[in-house]
C-alpha cells in the first residue's frame, strides 16, 4: 500500500501533484536543489491551498490537511528514504532527469515504486537509469495538477503489472481520472494536443484565420463537445462514413498533411458505420440514440450556462 509519497522537483507541476497526494490523506515528502528552495515551496503550497479554499476550489480544511501533510526535507535522499512512491517532476531535460533518476534509485528502499511526471520522453529511456527498473513508470499529470482529471499511466517493458496496480489505485483515491497507456514518445496527450495546435498554426501562417478566430472556433464547435465526448465517441456519432467523406476531401486538397487513418477505412469497409449500425470504435447501439441526444444536450446546455456564467476568460489577443 502507497502511505508515503515523496516528490522531486517541487515547482508548479510537483507542488500541485503534493497537494492532491496529501489530501487523500498521504503524506508528502518534498525534496528540490536545496532544503530552502524545498520548504519555501511548500509554505507556497500551504498559501495556495488556503486561497483555493477561499474561493471555494478546495473542502473546508483541505489547507490544514496540506500544512499538515506536506514536509519539507534536506535532499533528495533524504525525502526518498522512507517513502513507498517516489514521483520525480524536475524540469524536461534528459541528462537532469537521469541524475535525478540515478540518485532516486540509489537512496530509496528497494520496494518502493518510482514514477515520472514527464510529458514527452520516452519511459523506456528514463528507466536506463533507474536500478531495479521493473518499479518504474510515467505517471503524467498535467497543468494544473491540482484541478485537472486526468493522469496517463505508462508502464516501459520492463514494469511490473502490480506497480501499475498501485499507481492506479492511488489515482482513484486521489479523485484522478487514471488511464493506462503505452510507451511512445509523447504519448497520448501530448501528440492530440501538439497535432492540433500544428494544424492551428498552419491555419494562421496561410492567412486563412486569425489566431482568435482559429481559438473561437475550436472553443465554440468540437472543443465544446470534447469534456463529454472523446474524439471516437464523436466519430461514432457523427457516422464513420460521413468521416470517410471528409478524409477524402481533405486529403485531395492537403495531401501532405491528411491521409485516412486504415482504422477508419476498415471499419467503413465492414459496415461498422457508428451508432446507427451498432458498431464503429465503440460499440454503443442504435437503440440508445435516443438517451444520447437526450445526455448530449442536457450536456451542451449545463456547458453553455456554465460559460455564460463564469464569463469570457480574460485572454487579450
Amino acid at each position: 500500500m502507497i502511505a508515503r509519497v515523496a516528490v522531486v522537483g517541487s515547482g508548479y507541476m510537483g507542488g500541485g501533484i503534493a497537494q492532491v497526494v496529501a489530501m487523500s490523506g498521504r503524506d508528502v515528502v518534498l525534496a528540490d536543489v536545496s532544503a530552502e528552495i524545498a520548504e519555501a515551496n511548500r509554505a507556497r503550497l500551504v498559501r495556495e491551498a488556503e486561497e483555493f479554499e477561499r474561493r471555494g476550489l478546495f473542502p473546508h480544511g483541505a489547507a490544514q490537511v496540506v500544512g499538515s501533510r506536506v514536509s519539507a526535507a534536506s535532499s533528495i535522499e533524504e525525502a526518498v528514504a522512507e517513502v513507498d512512491l517516489i514521483e520525480e517532476a524536475v524540469p524536461e531535460i534528459l541528462e537532469l532527469k537521469h541524475d535525478t533518476l540515478r540518485r532516486i534509485g540509489a537512496a530509496a528502499r528497494r520496494e518502493a515504486l518510482i514514477g515520472s511526471n514527464t510529458s514527452t520522453i520516452s519511459i523506456g529511456v528514463l528507466a536506463e537509469a533507474v536500478p531495479e527498473p521493473g518499479r518504474f513508470l510515467g505517471i503524467h499529470f498535467s497543468n494544473p495538477a491540482t484541478f485537472i482529471p486526468g493522469v496517463e499511466v505508462i508502464p516501459h517493458a520492463a514494469t511490473r503489472s502490480d506497480a501499475v496496480a498501485e499507481i492506479v489505485g492511488l489515482l482513484e483515491d486521489c479523485g484522478k481520472s487514471a488511464v493506462p497507456i503505452a510507451d511512445v514518445t509523447g504519448f497520448v496527450l501530448n501528440r492530440l494536443q501538439y497535432a492540433l495546435f500544428g494544424e492551428a498554426a498552419r491555419l494562421v501562417e496561410e492567412g486563412v484565420a486569425s489566431a482568435e478566430a482559429v481559438d473561437r472556433i475550436a472553443r465554440t464547435t468540437f472543443g465544446f463537445r470534447l469534456p463529454f465526448f472523446g474524439p471516437f465517441a464523436i466519430a461514432d456519432i457523427a457516422g464513420l462514413d460521413v468521416y470517410d467523406f471528409c478524409y477524402r476531401s481533405l486529403s485531395e486538397a492537403y495531401p501532405e498533411r491528411f491521409s485516412e487513418p486504415e482504422v477508419l477505412r476498415e471499419r467503413v469497409q465492414s459496415g461498422a458505420l457508428g451508432v446507427k449500425a451498432g458498431r464503429g470504435f465503440l460499440s454503443t447501439p442504435p437503440e440508445r440514440i435516443d438517451e444520447l441526444t437526450a445526455y448530449r444536450d442536457r450536456a451542451y446546455a449545463a456547458m453553455s450556462a456554465l460559460l455564460a456564467e463564469l464569463g469570457p476568460a480574460p485572454v487579450d489577443y
